[in-house]
C-alpha cells in the first residue's frame, strides 16, 4: 500500500487545490463556467406591460453576459416602472432603440431622460423623421412627442445615433439587423409607416420587431432586398396586432410565436359592448395568425412575458 508522509499529503492537498484552482473563474466552477461560454450569445427578452389604459410598445432585452437592449419603452405613465424594471437589472442599458416618435413608443425614453436618476443610458438608435415631415403629415400630438424628446436629448448633452438601412449592430454576440428606417416617400399613415424594422438573432431564436408599420411599409419591405432576411421565430405584431402590415408580410415571416404588445380592450376588441364590439381589427389578425399555425401568443394584456 502507497503511504503518505505528513510532508507529501500537504505537497498532494496543496496540487489539488491549484488544479482546482486553475479551473475555476471569478469563483465559478469549470462547469458552470462551460455554461456561461456557451450561453454567451444566447438573450432573454421582456415584454412589459401597460401601466395606463393606452396600447404600448415596451421590451427589454438581456444578452447571456448582461448587457441591456430595449426597445421603445412606451408612455409617459409607463417610465416609473421601466424605469425600475431597469434598475433591478443593474441600472445601465447599453443600447436603446426608438422605433418611432409616436407617444406610446418613444414618451418613456423622454421622461426618464428628464429623470435619469441612477440610470446610465450608452447609445440611443433611432431613425426618426424631420420635424418639419411630422408637422406635414402626421398629428400635432406627434410633433409635441418628436419637439419634446428632440429638445430634452439636447439639454441632456448628447444625440442619437442615426439607424442605416441594411446596418448590422452586433452587442455581446447578438445580432441586430435593421431592415427598415423611415419612409418619407410614404405619406399616408406617415409616422407609422416609418417606423424602424429589426430583426435580432442569438444562436437559438430571432425576433422580428415591426414597430407600427402599416400596409405601405410592408408592402415596400416585401418588395426590398431584405425580404429574405424577414423570416423570424418570434414577430412582435404590427401596430399592436391591428392596421398594421397586411397577412402577406406575416406569411413571409412565417412566425412561430407572436408577441403582441396589445391591451386587453384592443386584443378583444371590445370598445365596453364586449369581445368584438370595437372599430379595430384584431379578432381578423388573430386570424391570420391561426391559419398560419402560430403555436403561442405572448399577449402583454396578460402581464409580463418573458421569452428565453
Amino acid at each position: 500500500m502507497l503511504k503518505v508522509n505528513k510532508i507529501n499529503r500537504r505537497k498532494f492537498l496543496y496540487t489539488a487545490v491549484l488544479i482546482v484552482a486553475a479551473f475555476s473563474f471569478s469563483g465559478c466552477s469549470f462547469t458552470q463556467a462551460q455554461g456561461k461560454q456557451a450561453r454567451k450569445s444566447h438573450f432573454t427578452l421582456w415584454q412589459l406591460p401597460s401601466q395606463t389604459t393606452s396600447q404600448m410598445n415596451s421590451y427589454v432585452l438581456q444578452t447571456g453576459n448582461g448587457k441591456i437592449i430595449v426597445i421603445d419603452g412606451g408612455m409617459k405613465g409607463d417610465a416609473a416602472y421601466l424605469k425600475g424594471f431597469l434598475a433591478a437589472l443593474g441600472n445601465n442599458v447599453d443600447a436603446w432603440f426608438i422605433s418611432h416618435p409616436h407617444a406610446d413608443h418613444i414618451n418613456a425614453l423622454t421622461q426618464i431622460l428628464n429623470n435619469p436618476g441612477d440610470l446610465t443610458i450608452d447609445k440611443i438608435y433611432a431613425s426618426l423623421p424631420p420635424e418639419e415631415w411630422i408637422e406635414k403629415h402626421d398629428t400635432p400630438a406627434t410633433l409635441q412627442n418628436l419637439r419634446l424628446f428632440n429638445e430634452t436629448i439636447k439639454k441632456s448633452g448628447r444625440k442619437h445615433t442615426e439607424l442605416s438601412l441594411g446596418e448590422v449592430i452586433e452587442i455581446d454576440g447578438v445580432k441586430i439587423e435593421i431592415l427598415g428606417i423611415k419612409n418619407l416617400e410614404i405619406t399616408g399613415n406617415a409616422g407609422n409607416n416609418s417606423s424602424v424594422v429589426m430583426k435580432i438573432t442569438d444562436d437559438s431564436k430571432s425576433v422580428l420587431f415591426t414597430g407600427d408599420l402599416g400596409e405601405a411599409g410592408g408592402k415596400k419591405l416585401l418588395k426590398s432586398p431584405y425580404r429574405e432576411k424577414l423570416k423570424a421565430d418570434y414577430v412582435q405584431m404590427a401596430h399592436h396586432g391591428q392596421n398594421g402590415v397586411n397577412k402577406a408580410f406575416y406569411e413571409v415571416v412565417q412566425p412561430k410565436y407572436c408577441l403582441w404588445p396589445t391591451p386587453r380592450w384592443l386584443w378583444d376588441n371590445d370598445n365596453g359592448g364586449g369581445k368584438g364590439s370595437g372599430p379595430w381589427v384584431t379578432l381578423e389578425v388573430r386570424k391570420w395568425m391561426a391559419e398560419l399555425g402560430v403555436e403561442k401568443h405572448y399577449v402583454s394584456a396578460e402581464g409580463l412575458q418573458k421569452i428565453e
